[in-house]
């Protein structure tokens, strides 16, 4: 299915005249990932080639594209998604592209996480950060955990 896509896309834009944009392979993966039952909402950077942790997920990170700054804006990043619970063998849950300005076209289908690509860089990745948290009845908020 995937590759029809692909294929009518390409068809599309030589029937248009146009030519596909050249992506520009970044070094790090941005994503934004929400755990649905405690309303926490993370920023991780994964740095191609390599593996992170948000809760059960292992998110690996094999390639991340990015537009020219004069083309439309897109950032598109392949990516295999593994949920390893204790005592249960690991189950994938993912993998392939998504895309930053359509999350929906190609996504994570999960109870509890979700998952979308906000950009791609070439910035050192810094720690995971919480974007933002549900308010809670204690009077501390727990920050998202990734690792």
């Amino acid at each position: 299915m995937k590759f029809l896509m692909a294929v009518a896309a390409v068809a599309l834009l030589s029937a248009a005249g146009m030519q596909a944009a050249h992506a520009i392979p970044e070094e790090n993966v941005v994503l934004r990932a929400m755990d649905k039952i405690t309303a926490r909402v993370s920023t991780i950077t994964v740095p191609v080639g390599g593996t992170v942790a948000f809760g059960s997920l292992q998110i690996t990170a094999k390639a991340c594209d990015k537009h020219p700054p004069e083309e439309t804006p897109e950032a598109s990043a392949y990516l295999d998604v593994v949920e390893e619970k204790p005592g249960e063998a690991p189950q994938p849950r993912f993998q392939g592209w998504m895309f930053a300005s359509s999350p929906a076209l190609s996504a994570l289908e999960h109870p509890v996480y979700d998952l979308w690509v906000l950009d791609c860089t070439n910035d050192a990745p810094a720690a995971s950060q919480p974007a933002e948290s549900a308010p809670s009845k204690s009077s501390t908020t727990e920050s998202g955990t990734s690792q």
